[in-house]
């Protein structure tokens, strides 16, 4: 009886341990992980194109939502085809950030990102501590798209952060907004104390971190809120010092006053790229950029 119980508890012990070392080996170093989160540029609200719907499957997306259209379900990686926000949403800088990525990362490395964006929103729908005050006086269609994230798009970002976690390991952040706090000087401060949430929560260290913004529409598409580009978002480096100023000169915007076209969410998704190649210590290459996603290639 003894023999038989040791012999129950070794296999008992061979399979947790296998168990465990399967978990263990599950994280991948060569799967990039970026957090991105903004309003309605960042949302994607550009329309993609035929062209826009052949994705490299090394560039993955983490679905914060459900998107029964998709069959996708809120906490699975997908291949990252638009949209890779909520369902209602289009194509936006995160599309040909990713795309651009792994144009120019090894072929062993893979990119994944996690998009919790709100159009309209000013950046305190982000604070971890005051969201929900800000959110209560919201527009009701805010509110009704803050459903979606259970109400507090900043914890959604950091539950799907952590699943993401157990797979790969988050290299950097991404922002676009602004728009909405156009005449903000404490904007800067009030990034830089979300950046700062993030990394405890999810026990990041700031120098494997990057954090970066992206100007809004320039004054030479007619922007409306392009002064917050040099008033307001040029200081940012200052209160944080490992982020990066992604520059909107001659990214070509659709007919409103704040956001880009499709031919300018590709080309300002690859400025993303590009800036956060170069950090990473890996070589932009425009052929590569280029070329038509094929996984097979």
């Amino acid at each position: 009886m003894k023999t038989k119980l040791s012999i129950i508890l070794v296999v008992m012990f061979i399979t947790v341990s296998g168990t465990f070392a399967q978990k263990a080996k599950k994280t991948d170093p060569k799967f990039f992980i970026y957090l991105c989160f903004g309003q309605s540029n960042m949302e994607a609200g550009a329309r993609p194109e035929e062209q826009d719907k052949v994705v490299d499957e090394r560039f993955q997306m983490l679905a914060a939502v459900d998107n029964n259209k998709l069959n996708r379900v809120k906490g699975n990686w997908y291949v990252a085809t638009p949209p890779i926000n909520r369902p209602e949403n289009g194509m936006g800088p995160v599309d040909f950030f990713g795309r651009t990525m792994v144009a120019n990362l090894p072929k062993e490395y893979r990119v994944g990102v996690i998009n919790v964006s709100v159009a309209g929103a000013k950046i305190e729908l982000w604070d971890k501590a005051g969201y929900k005050n800000y959110l209560d006086s919201a527009a009701g269609w805010m509110q009704n798209i803050c459903k979606q994230y259970d109400g507090n798009p900043y914890q959604r970002l950091i539950e799907m952060a952590k699943i993401a976690q157990q797979d790969g390991v988050i290299k950097g952040i991404l922002l676009h907004q602004g728009e909405s706090n156009p005449n903000d000087k404490a904007w800067p401060q009030k990034v830089k104390a979300i950046y700062d949430n993030i990394l405890k929560d999810l026990n990041l260290k700031a120098k494997d971190v990057p954090f970066l913004a992206g100007e809004l529409k320039s004054a030479e598409e007619h922007g409306v809120c392009a002064a917050f580009n040099t008033d307001v978002l040029a200081y940012l480096p200052k209160a944080l010092p490992n982020s990066y100023i992604i520059s909107s000169k001659g990214v070509k915007g659709s007919p409103d006053q704040f956001h880009f076209n499709t031919a300018g969410m590709r080309e300002f998704g690859k400025r993303y790229a590009i800036q956060m190649l170069k950090i990473q210590g890996f070589e932009y290459k425009e052929a590569a950029a280029a070329q038509p996603a094929d996984s097979s290639k």
